[in-house]
């Protein structure tokens, strides 16, 4: 009689964790069989509306490794995903409500928004560095000397392009901009040297531009790298957990190379755009060592 009894203790233990033993979003999921991703519409590449109005992107092919992960320790293959788009308003305030699940996007980790929500590990790292006309032949921070620069008003690239130029005494003319469409526009018309923006952006609007062959991004940075990460609810340790684990396998595959590529180095939906962003040396160190710290020094490749 004590046979069936032990193998009944030994098949519990080897199943899916049950429902009553679950806690935070793995518990929500199991009992409503849905997982919501946020995502934003227009953050390209990382998450995007393709010509059939489907969101794509980057961190949404991150965020769907985590929901298989999801399926496989619930043991509930027929989970369905919902997607819901938000803003960078509301995005916060829909994960502490419970709203959204994942936000699956370019979202900064930072110490601020820690206080509010949680991340898993680095998917980007985005610094602020300039754009200018290859035919300039400005290639460094100090080649700025005595030009014209422009910067997003009220931006950090703004402050960051005001620091270096009063620290290094360059005398850099700097033109607030109204929005980055403006910026562009002073830099294609030659009004502006320069444009001082986060790099993976000045890398869409180069791609998306009129002569993308005509113009280069500065290998220099104004500012330490900053992480991007999928974000989560705080106070959720076993969810996070599985998401940590599910992108530290992720980051340290081949798969990750060939998913980068696909979103960043390739032409892609819906127009076939290339942004030719090659993965920097500090994303490839992040890849290599995951972490989930919004600590941009924790991201620093030793020289």
């Amino acid at each position: 009689m004590r046979l069936p009894a032990v193998l009944l203790a030994v098949t519990f233990v080897a199943c899916p964790a049950a429902a009553d033993e679950l806690s935070g979003t793995l518990q929500k999921v199991k009992e409503t069989k849905k997982i919501t991703l946020g995502y934003q519409e227009a953050s390209v590449p990382f998450s995007y509306l393709d010509d059939h109005q489907r969101p794509i992107g980057f961190a949404l092919d991150i965020c769907l490794k985590i929901v298989d992960a999801v399926k496989k320790q619930l043991g509930t293959p027929d989970i369905a995903v919902d997607y819901l788009p938000v803003t960078s308003s509301n995005r916060i305030p829909l994960m502490v409500n419970g709203t959204i699940d994942l936000h699956c996007s370019a979202t900064t980790n930072s110490a601020d928004r820690q206080k509010q929500v949680t991340f898993t590990n680095t998917h980007f790292l985005s610094a602020t560095r300039f754009a200018a006309k290859k035919s300039s032949n400005i290639n460094t921070i100090d080649d700025l000397k005595g030009k014209a620069v422009t910067a997003v008003a009220g931006s950090v690239n703004l402050a960051q392009l005001a620091k270096i130029n009063a620290d290094r005494k360059l005398g850099i003319k700097i033109l607030p901009a109204q929005d980055q469409a403006e910026a562009f526009l002073l830099l294609e018309t030659d009004r502006a040297h320069a444009y001082a923006l986060d790099d993976v952006q000045l890398a869409v609007a180069i791609a998306r531009s009129k002569e993308p062959a005509a113009y280069m991004i500065s290998t220099e940075i104004f500012s330490k790298p900053e992480p991007y990460g999928i974000m989560l609810r705080r106070e959720d340790a076993p969810f996070k957990a599985l998401a940590d684990r599910t992108t530290a396998e992720l980051y340290g595959s081949p798969e990750i190379e060939v998913m980068y590529k696909k979103w960043l180095e390739s032409p892609t939906p819906p127009n076939g755009i290339n942004y030719n962003v090659p993965m920097s040396p500090a994303l490839r160190n992040a890849f290599k060592n995951p972490s989930s710290s919004y600590d941009p020094d924790v991201y620093a490749v030793a020289r």
